[in-house]
């Protein structure tokens, strides 16, 4: 087994260990011009590693046109584990010798915008993990839209994968079921603005306090 290869099954096997079970390495050469992160501190740093954790479907049923307060707890539980879980494959990188930037899986550096230094989901296509649905998330072939992702970069040696050629095909549940009437027909669609109002009128809502939503994210399964 090649160095690279070796890297990457472990850090896989890590991953999982920890209750990760998705996993992808991009190339991010041509991406970061579109991070809002310093570009000297990224000097020789063109690998993101992608890591996922399924939502408890379970969860995301009782959501029907705003979000729950268990629905609030789990979306927080999930970024946490992913928190916890970068931050372990950044040590392990560390220990082998080599550069690793673990972001946030929730963090907004851009209120305006609504961006985080990195975009996981920038991330997770080019690692092949899924592809941009509709609603502007990224699609698993298995989970949909269920799954909060993290990124670690780095300059670690591993082979990249290639973004995924599939589509939402036919579905269109998340247009038809958005509260904020913020999707159309492509990713491209997606309405910004429409969107962040409808989440800053939820956050509003006693006991939610943050800008989340889960009604797209729960009807978006995946082809079942």
């Amino acid at each position: 087994m090649n160095t690279e290869k070796k890297y990457a099954t472990e850090l896989r096997a890590l991953v999982k260990d920890q209750g990760a079970p998705l996993f992808g390495v991009a190339d991010i050469g041509p991406l970061k011009s579109r991070f809002y992160y310093d570009m000297n501190e990224l000097t020789g740093i063109n690998i993101g590693i992608c890591i996922g954790v399924p939502l408890s479907k379970a969860v995301l049923s009782g959501i029907t046109d705003h979000p729950t307060l268990i629905y609030k707890w789990h979306y927080r539980q999930a970024n946490l584990l992913l928190d916890q879980i970068a931050y372990r494959v950044t040590l392990q990188i560390i220990a082998w010798g080599y550069r690793a930037i673990p972001i946030p899986a929730s963090q907004v550096v851009d209120w305006t915008r609504q961006l985080g230094a990195v975009s996981h989901r920038m991330v997770a296509e080019a690692a092949g993990i899924g592809w941009r649905g509709r609603n502007n998330l990224i699609v698993h072939p298995v989970h949909g839209a269920h799954l909060r992702l993290v990124t670690v970069l780095t300059d670690l040696p591993l082979e990249t994968a290639s973004p995924m050629s599939a589509d939402c095909g036919i579905c269109r549940k998340c247009i038809d079921l958005c509260p904020a009437g913020a999707l159309g027909e492509t990713a491209a669609d997606y309405d910004l603005e429409k969107c962040h109002r409808k989440l800053t009128e939820f956050s509003k809502m006693p006991g939610i306090g943050q800008h989340i939503c889960g009604v797209c994210v729960k009807a978006c399964r995946g082809r079942e």
